[in-house]
């Protein structure tokens, strides 16, 4: 599937801003399962003074730039084109397993050696370890049951039990609230069921990124109407075989209840919303702001890209960069 993504933020001021540093993370992977991105372009007004484009730990693509110069409003607008490939619906190599053998596999051992996927075992700043989360989970994991099927039933779970509320929480609610409540929003989703998987021994991580939604019957595509999503990735090694550093990032939603396909566009992958924010900065004044958020996902033919306004192409007083 071909699909065309455009995220736009917008800030306005009160009072201005004199100086300003931003790290983004707008630009789709490419070259992970199912995915490869064909065109980014990246448009900054005011322009700014330093950019600079680069790797993250993780592999996402990190852009930074500044602003030396006052300024009272801030537009940011990645544009971005997309192959994906339909996803296969049978699970990877090593879902048989019994989920306790992966477990087993991360316990930490002195001067033994680890892979990638050790490190999402761990708390991180916004998933922290607790008993809570375990609990919740654990009912999921019946003793010897296929690593594969307990992650599914995992997702169900929350998805039944907890209610899709926008303005129910924020970037900053924890977890434990969101879990309490039984209601939030994809971040939550995707932290609570990181949380359950992490307090049993298992690897997960958070995945940021865009979902092609459907219009009401009989209505056509809104620009501005999608919105960043979130879901989980667990790890499942090839267990039993020399190439178990070699396993698969199975792709969840909880909030949609199924696991990704080429209708998902994967952003950037980490610990938690914290690692892979779509833009955060340190600003010097401006204490008081607007922000205003805009996100479009269509297929490059869409009529609906007829109709932007702005239409996405440079302002006289942007600048474009490479990421």
């Amino acid at each position: 599937m071909l699909l065309r993504v455009l995220h736009e933020t917008l800030y306005d001021y009160s009072p201005g801003v004199d100086t300003a540093q931003h790290q983004l993370h707008l630009q789709p992977l490419s070259g992970v399962t199912g995915q490869t991105l064909l065109s980014h372009r990246l448009l900054i007004s005011p322009p700014p003074d330093q950019q600079s484009c680069t790797q993250d730990v993780y592999g996402n693509a990190q852009a930074f730039f500044a602003l030396h110069t006052a300024h009272d409003t801030l537009r940011v607008s990645a544009d971005s084109l997309v192959q994906t490939s339909p996803h296969t619906a049978q699970l990877p190599p090593g879902a048989t397993s019994p989920w306790e053998t992966v477990r087993d596999h991360y316990r930490y051992r002195g001067m033994a050696l680890t892979d990638e996927a050790a490190e999402f075992v761990f708390p991180s700043p916004y998933i922290p370890r607790l008993l809570q989360l375990q609990a919740y989970g654990r009912p999921s994991f019946a003793p010897g049951m296929a690593i594969g099927a307990a992650l599914l039933d995992l997702m169900s779970r929350i998805h039944a039990d907890f209610t899709y509320e926008t303005a129910s929480t924020n970037v900053n609610t924890p977890v434990l609230e969101a879990l309490e409540q039984r209601k939030g929003v994809c971040q939550d989703f995707a932290h609570i069921m990181i949380g359950c998987l992490r307090g049993l021994g298992l690897p997960a991580r958070y995945a940021s990124g865009y979902l092609l939604t459907a219009p009401p019957p009989g209505q056509a595509r809104l620009v501005g109407s999608d919105a960043s999503h979130a879901w989980v990735q667990a790890f499942i090694p090839q267990m039993g075989t020399s190439d178990e550093a070699e396993g698969h990032w199975l792709d969840l939603d909880p909030t949609n209840n199924r696991r990704a396909g080429e209708d998902y566009v994967l952003l950037a992958v980490g610990r938690d919303f914290s690692d892979v924010s779509p833009m955060r900065g340190v600003l010097h004044g401006g204490a008081n702001h607007q922000l205003r958020v805009q996100v479009t996902v269509a297929p490059p033919d869409d009529a609906l890209w007829t109709r932007l306004d702005p239409p996405a192409v440079p302002p006289l007083d942007s600048a474009e960069g490479p990421c």
